[in-house]
Formats: structure tokens, C-alpha cells, sequence
């Protein structure tokens, strides 16, 4: 082959080579700008969903916030409502024992002897007693108001204020959040002093901590018990308001 062939075959073959390069570099360079487009694209998506989530998770914070100022609102005006009723209680009941005259503290005199079996309590230690144990329900001391009224109960079993000073007892214990200890108190009211004015009031007392322990059969009988025993008292009212409600 002569030689001006020879270099002209390489010349074109040179040139078929460098031009099969090129092509192989923007071939090269198409696929990187694809891939680069759709590595954007997707990162752009992730991007746009984690806003939405951020924004979902913000949405979801308000509401909670929100929720949250609710609840303690409730939780305020309830706290309000039973302390308006706490001292709606306290007041009728000094308004009564005013109306009731002192406590005597004396026992029934026994026909046979004509001699008192117990011997006469003192109704102005009475009164002192009593008062300071239903202060220290005033002033929230639940515990020490529980200790208070179950010592009065016990040492003046048959004082007039003793079935008030029982009354309070259950109260200060569902104060205290201790629903089987509050009916355990009321129920000596309605049992023992259940001629007294507080003894109403007691049933009802039991009927809402049997509520609140899940027993919707002792509260209806709770309050049918205040219907049926005291049907002119105030309670019996309530009762009937509680009973429609269910």
C-alpha cells in the first residue's frame, strides 16, 4: 500500500475515533444532566413534604395548645363551681346550728334510775371544737380537717353537731380524693343520724362518689334513697335534676 494512502487511512480513522469520543462525552453528559435533574426533583419533593409536615406537626401544636387552655379552664371553673359550693354548705350550716340553738350534749335520762347515763358535755367546748376543725376545711388542710371531725365524732358521739362534724368527716376525705373513705363517713350519717338534716345531703355525697368509682347502679339507688326518705328536703330536688339527667 503506498504510503499517501496509508496516512489517509489513519487520518480518517483519527477522525471517526475523535468523533465517536464526542459523542460518548455528550451521551455522558446527558445522563449526568438527567440524573442532576431528577436527584433536584426529588429533593425538592422531600423538601416540599417535610414543609408539609412541618406544618402538620405546628397545626397539630396549636390545636393541642389549644385543647390544653380548654381543659384547664374547665379544670378552673370546676374548682370554682365546687368551692362556691363548698362555702354555699358551710354557710347554711352555720345559718342552721344558729337556728338550732346550742348543743346540749346531754343523754336521755333513764326512767328506771332518773339518772343521766352519760354525764353532760360542755356545749361551748362543743362549739369551739367543731368550728376549728371546720376552719381547717376552709382553709383546704383536707387531712388535718379529717382528723379534726373524726376526734369530734368520736368524743362526742351524741352532741347535736355530731352528725354536721360526721358530714364534713366525708367530705374532707373526698377532698382528699378518697371516694371509699367518704362513703364509709356518709353512711354513718345516714345510718346513725338518719333523723338529722345532714342525712340528705349524705346520700347524696355517696351517690357522687359512687359515680366517680363507676357504680351507676348505687347512684340511682343513691338517689331514689333521697326521694323516697326525704321527699320535701332540698336534696330531694337535686336528686330528681340528677336522675333525669341520665
Amino acid at each position: 500500500m503506498r504510503p499517501a494512502r496509508i496516512a489517509l487511512l489513519i487520518a480518517v480513522l483519527g477522525a471517526s475515533s475523535a468523533q465517536a469520543g464526542m459523542f460518548d462525552d455528550e451521551e455522558a453528559r446527558r445522563q449526568v444532566t438527567d440524573l442532576r435533574i431528577k436527584t433536584e426533583a426529588r429533593f425538592d419533593q422531600q423538601g416540599k413534604a417535610q414543609l408539609d409536615l412541618s406544618g402538620q406537626i405546628q397545626r397539630q401544636a396549636e390545636e393541642i395548645a389549644r385543647l390544653r387552655g380548654q381543659i384547664e379552664t374547665l379544670n378552673y371553673e370546676l374548682e370554682t363551681a365546687k368551692k362556691r359550693q363548698q362555702d354555699f354548705y358551710i354557710d347554711l350550716d352555720t345559718r342552721l346550728r344558729k337556728f338550732e340553738g346550742p348543743a346540749t350534749g346531754s343523754a336521755a335520762v333513764d326512767p328506771a334510775s332518773g339518772e343521766n347515763p352519760k354525764p353532760a358535755g360542755d356545749p361551748a367546748r362543743e362549739g369551739q371544737e367543731y368550728e376549728a376543725a371546720l376552719n381547717q376545711f376552709k382553709a383546704a388542710k383536707y387531712k388535718e380537717a379529717a382528723a379534726a371531725f373524726a376526734a369530734f365524732v368520736q368524743k362526742y358521739p351524741d352532741s347535736s353537731l355530731a352528725p354536721n362534724a360526721q358530714y364534713w368527716l366525708g367530705n374532707a376525705w373526698y377532698a382528699q380524693r378518697n371516694c371509699n373513705k367518704a362513703i364509709e363517713a356518709q353512711s354513718v350519717v345516714t345510718t346513725k343520724y338518719a333523723a338529722s338534716a345532714k342525712a340528705p345531703d349524705a346520700w347524696l355525697a355517696i351517690a357522687t362518689c359512687q359515680q366517680e368509682l363507676g357504680n351507676p347502679t348505687g347512684v340511682k339507688r343513691s338517689l331514689e334513697t333521697v326521694i323516697a326518705k326525704y321527699p320535701t328536703s332540698p336534696a330531694a330536688d337535686t336528686a330528681q335534676q340528677r336522675l333525669k339527667k341520665k
